[in-house]
């Protein structure tokens, strides 16, 4: 065989192999991740500029949603494979249905009452026939609302003794500015923003009452988790990587957050102007980060499950060990220095 025709073969044979490679590569999909647009899911936004999904070799579509019923309505549809979303809309969905699990904690703390500073309510039994801008009834911080702040902690029947008026978060500082409500319960960045201009009081820190409770979780289908469980357990190492940088790299990480989420400077009472990271920093005052589900936040997110089947939103008794699967979070976590 003469050198040309050795060279053309060799050529051919290489070009079969890499014709016969490409379907496979076309086969591996980006990890499809919804995640509700709060502060409190910032690892997930770290994750992705810090480049954490790519350190672990994987391929992920990050796609924001302004609430939870809304990624619900995508997880539904087939189109996401893992969301970052509040514990009590996993176990409403579950009841309901939608078979998936909690993998890992995100975040603790983030909500507070507030009112306005020149207004009479300065504890949570001061609301009673009073305005109370809140989300909407059955959300998962609605929850929270009824079921911990107003009957445990006000002694209040959250349909009689108050009038609870939904809005978006967004909206209630404006509601207490033009006496629309008395008082609002809403989460971080809007807490800080209220607080550092100065135009409202700190009626009820949640994290304070309820010390470092969990809030938002990563969760999965079990689809996902049988046809991607190795995606799953890169993710869930990206996202401890994620929030190892936000506790040793606060500067950086407020800086991050301030600019993913458009925060905009405050204007303080004393005319001087409060930077979007300094909102952040004033925020981790009332919100922290952590991926482990303790023993201390299953038995509350089991207590969010009593709330909810009592508020009548879910139909049936459920229980936390029904919902949560924390062997993904152990292989992820596996030799890494916590």
């Amino acid at each position: 065989m003469t050198y040309r025709r050795q060279t053309l073969l060799t050529l051919a044979l290489a070009g079969v192999s890499m014709f016969q490679a490409v379907p496979a590569l076309a086969q591996v999909k980006p990890l499809r991740v919804g995640w509700v647009f709060a502060m409190a899911n910032a690892p997930a936004v770290i994750a992705e500029q810090k480049r954490f999904f790519a350190e672990e070799g994987l391929s992920v579509e990050l796609k924001s949603f302004g609430d939870g019923p809304v990624l619900q309505q995508a997880l539904a549809a087939g189109e996401l494979d893992v969301a970052y979303v509040g514990a009590p809309p996993v176990y409403q969905w579950f009841s309901r249905g939608l078979d998936a699990r909690i993998l890992a904690k995100v975040n603790f703390g983030q909500a507070a009452v507030i009112s306005s500073s020149a207004g009479p309510i300065k504890a949570v039994a001061d609301l009673r026939g009073k305005r109370l801008a809140s989300v909407a009834k059955g959300s998962g911080m609605d929850v929270l609302l009824r079921g911990f702040v107003l009957k445990e902690q006000a002694k209040l029947d959250p349909d009689k003794d108050l009038s609870i008026l939904p809005m978006p978060p967004a909206n209630m500082n404006a509601a207490l500015d033009r006496n629309v409500a008395d008082a609002a319960f809403l989460w971080e960045p809007f807490v800080s923003q209220a607080l550092l201009r100065g135009n409202s009081r700190l009626v009820m820190d949640l994290n304070q009452a309820l010390p470092q409770y969990p809030w938002y979780v990563v969760m999965a289908p079990t689809a996902t988790l049988k046809e991607r469980g190795g995606d799953v357990v890169k993710l869930l190492r990206a996202h401890h990587k994620a929030i190892a940088f936000l506790k040793q790299q606060p500067a950086e990480s407020n800086q991050i957050i301030a600019q993913a989420f458009k925060l905009e400077a405050v204007q303080a009472p004393d005319g001087k102007t409060i930077a979007p990271e300094s909102v952040v920093q004033e925020a981790r005052k009332r919100l922290g980060w952590s991926d482990q589900l303790e023993a201390s936040d299953l038995r509350f997110i089991q207590r969010l499950m009593d709330y909810s089947l009592t508020l009548g939103f879910i139909s049936q008794p459920l229980k936390v060990e029904q919902v949560v699967d924390q062997s993904y979070w152990v292989k992820a976590n596996a030799g890494l220095a916590r």
